[in-house]
């Protein structure tokens, strides 16, 4: 960590906020995720083949997973030696990368486009909407569980999709931020519980885990000081108050503490019972004692809280910047 670190991820954070992922630029270039995820499917060919022990094959996918990230650290430390030697130039460049790994505008966007297809279109609508950020079957949400899913996605994403890739190029530099996107993209490709990756993906979903475990407590402040400044004094006690009580809900270890936060500030249940590829999930309700029934507008309160906990994060991470130069 240093002044350097710290002000370059406050510029990558503010050009994140403002460009996002434009469809103009990723459409004529490839983006860097697109290899980690040819990387990671390169390994699932190679290595989860054969009929193999299930403890040889978890021993396979930790041998790739590891190979990943030393592989991605290492193209870490090239383009910090390169960004460091032109100077205030790479100063530039490196802040540009980072913000290539942010997901601030990107998923708000998405998250917005749901409460704007059901004003427009009705439930098809925002069933096709929100299909493109989450995993459930849209045919079985109705209007309110459509909000909810999306308001769940944007609390969850805003943790391991904005907090964690900041928290980990603090804490590491380059070398950190693209190990942590290798593990996360592989985590989605490979680290869920299917006949294929139930063994394979085993040591991804569990690395994942640990690297998503400091950002998932931090996004539970944040979401409150977003709450705070967009809702009151006591929305922003709510969200911490719920995720301490309620984060355990989730079968997530980590995506029960953002939800449950954000459950909290906008007083709404979150979660509970839902289907995934035609499998039933049964839990119970974040937040039960909220607000049973989601609309558009809760959508709108969720992205405006969203944006203000990323707003609390840069200007911390600019005190931060400030602190170490006045060192």
């Amino acid at each position: 960590m240093s002044a350097e670190i710290f002000s370059i991820l406050v510029i990558a954070l503010l050009i994140d906020r403002l460009v996002g992922d434009p469809d103009w630029l990723w459409s004529r270039l490839t983006h860097p995720v697109v290899f980690f995820g040819k990387a990671i499917g390169f390994f699932d060919d190679a290595l989860n083949r054969g009929k193999v022990s299930d403890g040889w094959r978890k021993m396979r996918g930790l041998a790739a997973i590891l190979i990943l990230i030393a592989v991605s650290m290492a193209v870490g430390v090239v383009l910090n030696r390169l960004f460091d030697v032109l100077g205030s130039l790479g100063f530039v460049l490196e802040a540009i990368t980072v913000a290539v790994f942010l997901a601030q505008k990107s998923l708000a966007d998405h998250v917005i486009r749901v409460a704007r297809g059901l004003r427009r279109d009705g439930l098809s609508g925002g069933r096709e909407a929100v299909s493109m950020i989450v995993g459930r079957d849209p045919k079985t949400l109705d209007e309110p569980a459509v909000c909810r899913a999306a308001i769940e996605s944007l609390a969850e994403n805003f943790s391991d999709g904005v907090v964690a890739p900041a928290l980990w190029y603090a804490l590491g530099g380059l070398p950190g931020l693209l190990a942590y996107k290798m593990l996360n993209t592989a985590d989605s490709m490979i680290g869920h519980k299917s006949p294929k990756y139930l063994h394979f993906g085993w040591a991804s979903a569990r690395l994942d885990d640990i690297a998503n475990l400091p950002a998932a407590r931090l996004s539970v402040f944040l979401i409150a000081a977003g709450a705070y400044f967009k809702r009151g004094v006591e929305e922003g006690r709510t969200a911490i108050d719920v995720a301490r009580r309620d984060h355990h809900f989730h079968r997530s270890p980590n995506s029960g503490w953002p939800e449950a936060a954000m459950a909290g500030a906008l007083d709404l249940q979150l979660a509970g019972p839902r289907v995934y590829g035609g499998v039933a999930v049964d839990e119970p309700m974040i937040h039960g004692s909220g607000r049973a029934v989601a609309s558009a507008d809760d959508i709108d309160a969720a992205v405006s809280v969203f944006y203000s906990a990323c707003s609390a994060m840069t200007l911390a991470f600019a005190a931060l910047a400030l602190a170490f130069l006045a060192l």
